[in-house]
This record gives structure tokens, C-alpha cells and sequence, in this order.
């Protein structure tokens, strides 16, 4: 699943916003969090090192000297 802005910000504003807070400042404190969840999210697409695990299955065509490929099932990542 592709990481989403307005779905982490969401997710943590709801985690900080007392119940009691005017809607006004909800909306407010939400928007700030929709708007660092953005930042956030950008950090790691730019400095995450993704490792997938040998053992992908591949399937490849062409000569020894030119071959081809892509991977025939999922692998699993781990960000680093």
C-alpha cells in the first residue's frame, strides 16, 4: 500500500486532538498534521534503503551474454 499524507495526518491528529477542542481548532491542528505526515513521508521515499531477500523467483529470456528478466512472485522488503 502506498503511503498517504492525509491518512497518517488524519490518524494522528485523531491520537492528539482533545474532544473538547473547538472544531475550528480540529480543523486546524489536523490540516498541521496532514502537512507534516507530508513531510514525514517524503523523508523516507528519499532515504529509505529498501533489502529484499535472495530467492525471488525469476523468470529470464535471451542469451547467456544478454539476458532479460522479472521476478515471477512477491518478494519481502525491509527498510532499513
Amino acid at each position: 500500500m502506498a503511503m498517504n499524507k492525509t491518512t497518517l495526518g488524519k490518524a494522528i491528529a485523531a491520537k492528539v486532538i482533545d474532544s473538547n477542542a473547538p472544531a475550528d481548532m480540529k480543523e486546524k491542528i489536523e490540516s498541521m498534521w496532514v502537512d507534516i505526515a507530508d513531510v514525514i513521508i517524503s523523508h523516507i521515499q528519499q532515504n529509505a534503503l529498501v533489502t529484499v531477500a535472495a530467492g525471488i523467483p525469476v523468470s529470464t529470456a535471451g542469451s547467456a551474454s544478454a539476458q532479460t528478466g522479472a521476478t515471477t512472485a512477491a518478494g519481502t522488503g525491509k527498510i532499513q
